[in-house]
């Protein structure tokens, strides 16, 4: 079992987070953007992240960043009773409970917050995270078709979410 803790981002952890969706991004597999954005821009999320209390953490294996999961805002305010779920773990580190830690634990600040409604988007392809997402209650509520081009190779993307009482 590997040795890792589950953190709230900080100023601290901006430069490896930035690092982490750079690696998982350059997969040309997960997530929608096919690098990491400036570390400007990441700054700037996650302050925003944390200046409005948005449930945002790091996984990290002596104090480096192996992964993350954010749930942020939908900017309006008829979904402010909504998030949407982001995460990725390097790699190297998949498939050792690490994504699943760091949902929970989103998840559950995201319930504290006062959110019903947490979703997201995936790949149709990515087995392993459908199966993680249901485990944690997500259902899926629709497909994308043609949703995302790569190479001039479409992927269809899955809708899920997960509704709380």
């Amino acid at each position: 079992m590997i040795d890792y803790q589950i953190v709230p981002i900080s100023e601290d952890y901006i430069e490896g987070f930035c690092k982490a969706v750079d690696s998982v991004a350059r997969e040309r597999k997960y997530l929608a953007f096919l690098e990491g954005p400036p570390i400007e821009m990441s700054r700037d999320f996650v302050h925003e992240n944390l200046r409005d209390g948005w449930p945002h953490f790091v996984a990290l294996i002596e104090n480096t960043v192996v992964g993350w999961c954010d749930i942020t805002s939908l900017h309006r305010p008829v979904y402010e009773h909504s998030g949407v779920l982001g995460i990725g773990v390097l790699a190297k580190y998949r498939g050792q409970g690490i994504g699943e830690a760091l949902m929970r634990t989103a998840i559950n600040q995201a319930k504290s917050r006062g959110l019903t409604r947490i979703e997201l988007t995936v790949n149709e392809n990515n087995s392993p995270a459908i199966a993680l997402y249901k485990k944690l209650g997500f259902v899926i509520e629709g497909l994308k078709h043609k949703a995302v081009k790569i190479d001039g190779n479409y992927r269809n993307s899955i809708c899920m979410a997960l509704l709380f009482v």
